[in-house]
């Protein structure tokens, strides 16, 4: 079949792989953030935009996008993908431990804000109805922009997902008894009978995954194809979504799901490393579908009141949840980040909108009036993350831009064969704290059966390192038995951590000075250390003191010190330690 060039689909295309990768790289040098990078070009480019003047320059057709309702597909696979991120991060340990917060401070976080919000739109007069629902739509925060600035380790990390998850789960009854409340109310029976379905099946998803994936992700390592580790998560991913939603709920929650099953398993580095590029492009769609949305007319129309919609929403937000952390106990610097970091509306605000202008609680005028205030808040969230964490400073407590150090930084041992193993095992004897990742599928079931600290991944890929969180590890040791993958992993690591200990496995002399070169702290030669201690046992059984011996062989490894340094070109002197 030909290709159309007209076609709006391959324009669309077009424009969106363009902002991945020519506009967005622009900003970055600009030093301006991709989340606000997405939102302008989404602004620029979308109908209320560019799209105004396609017909008068019908060549803008090729830089704009034509159907914007044909990306919400790709804009709502975004927020499963990442929503299925956070499940890798997570453990059900970690999830059982945090259901006092998500059903302690999320469900006081949601339901306060929307009673804040509705008396406030009562007393502006709006009817009752009317204003719980969108008290209820604006009192979301949006999962798709905080959990990526906020991450959910840190200290804001953990409070913005335990509300985000709630709020997540809180959106099928928000949806159903708004639909209740309309003229033609729905029965509330149909709520039970769906949360009922929904939770058969989401029981199915935990049981199904921890029979299966183990299963299907071990054959998948074994044929070392990352194509088909990809296919069976993107699968794993699309399954369960939509097994939630037929039974009724949200599709994000299967993703969760997924994600919490896979975490459970060995495998769970080399999945989060083959899904991000993926997350990250269709997270780039849905900024672009929010800044689609701002309507340029109705802004200059209604500004003003546009402007003060959104900043009593944010100022009540932020005044409530900051408030209710604090009482809860929270750091005030925290509790400031946090609530300032949630004040904006989210995306599924425009979902519950949408439920009550069906519904009739609300009209056609006053639902668009309040997209463009949810609109105009997404576009901010980056700017109030930067505010909350200006606050957090100035109030002179720890901010948490960054996940806490972990107790006490471990060593991170990439391959873990006859080398792997032997430098764990001294680790252990010194009490130093470890990890492992391994390539070998069946090398690290034998090591997780033995109880050994190892993991499935592939080094060599680009971004496996990424999931191992290197900013907070205390050393990294190649054992690879592959000179040119040390290498590349050294130079990269090295690029990526210039302050990281990284020791490194060399072959002979020559290896050890191009991983110097690489930017190693250490390289081990194997046939020259071996040789060494061959040398060492020789002379003690030919009856040469001990003395002498070792006296003789620190004499030879400075030679050979000398020799790499001259083959490497090194400005300075090489460290070359013994085995």
């Amino acid at each position: 079949m030909a290709l159309d060039p007209s076609s709006a689909g391959l324009s669309d295309a077009v424009v969106v792989l363009g902002a991945a990768g020519l506009v967005i790289p622009a900003f970055a040098r600009l030093r301006i953030s991709p989340v606000i990078g997405f939102i302008l070009v989404g602004i620029i480019v979308g109908p209320f935009g560019l799209g105004t003047l396609v017909d008068r320059m019908p060549w803008l057709f090729y830089v704009t996008i034509s159907d914007p309702k044909a990306m919400a597909p790709f804009a709502e696979f975004g927020i499963i993908l990442l929503l299925f991120s956070v499940g890798l991060e997570l453990s059900f340990r970690r999830l059982w431990a945090m259901r006092r917060a998500v059903l302690g401070i999320g469900a006081a976080e949601l339901v306060g804000n929307a009673a804040l919000i509705t008396a406030a739109l009562i007393a502006f007069g709006y009817p009752l109805n009317a204003s719980l629902g969108l008290g209820l739509a604006l009192a979301l925060s949006s999962t798709a922009l905080v959990l990526p600035m906020s991450g959910t380790t840190s200290a804001v990390g953990k409070l913005a997902f335990a509300m985000l998850l709630f709020e997540d789960l809180a959106l099928v009854p928000i949806i159903f008894g708004l639909g209740a409340l309309g003229p033609g109310g729905r029965d509330l029976g149909a709520m039970g009978q769906v949360l009922g379905i929904g939770i058969l099946v989401v029981v199915g998803l935990l049981l199904l995954g921890r029979l299966l994936l183990p299963r299907a992700f071990a054959q998948a390592a074994r044929t070392h194809s990352p194509e088909l580790f990809l296919s069976v998560t993107l699968l794993v991913v699309i399954l369960a979504s939509l097994a939630t939603l037929v039974a009724g709920l949200s599709p994000i929650v299967g993703a969760l799901i997924a994600g919490l099953v896979i975490a459970e398993t060995d495998y769970v580095h080399e999945v989060e490393g083959v899904i991000a590029p993926f997350k990250n492009l269709a997270l780039g769609v849905f900024l672009l579908t929010v800044g689609m949305q701002l309507d340029l007319g109705l802004l200059v129309a209604q500004w003003p009141a546009l402007l003060g919609a959104v900043a009593i929403v944010v100022t009540l937000k932020a005044a409530f949840t900051s408030g209710l952390l604090w009482f809860g106990g929270a750091r005030t610097g925290v509790a400031a980040e946090t609530g300032i970091l949630m004040a904006s509306p989210s995306e599924l605000t425009l979902v519950v909108l949408g439920t009550s202008l069906t519904a009739g609680l609300i009209d056609a005028q006053t639902a668009t009036f309040w997209s463009g205030v949810t609109a105009i808040g997404l576009i901010l969230t980056p700017l109030l993350a930067a505010i909350g964490h200006r606050v957090s400073v100035q109030i002179g407590r720890e901010g948490s831009d960054a996940a806490p150090p972990p107790e006490g930084s471990v060593t991170v041992v990439i391959g873990y064969g006859r080398v792997g193993e032997m430098v764990a095992d001294m680790l252990d004897v010194h009490n130093k704290p470890w990890i492992a990742i391994e390539a070998d599928v069946d090398v690290v079931a034998a090591a997780r059966r033995a109880g050994k600290s190892v993991r499935y991944g592939d080094a060599g890929r680009s971004g496996a390192t990424e999931a191992l969180h290197l900013d907070r590890a205390a050393a990294v040791v190649l054992t690879m038995n592959d000179p040119v993958q040390n290498v590349r992993l050294a130079r990269r690591l090295r690029a990526d951590h210039p302050e990281l200990t990284i020791v490194a496995r060399a072959r002979d002399a020559g290896h050890a000075a191009e991983l110097y070169r690489a930017g190693v702290t250490d390289a081990v030669p194997e046939t020259l250390e071996s040789s060494l201690q061959l040398s060492e046992a020789v002379l003690v059984d030919l009856g040469v003191a001990m003395g002498p011996v070792i006296a003789s062989i620190h004499q030879k490894r400075d030679d050979l010190r000398a020799e790499i340094k001259d083959a490497g070109g090194l400005s300075e002197k090489p460290r070359l330690k013994a085995l």
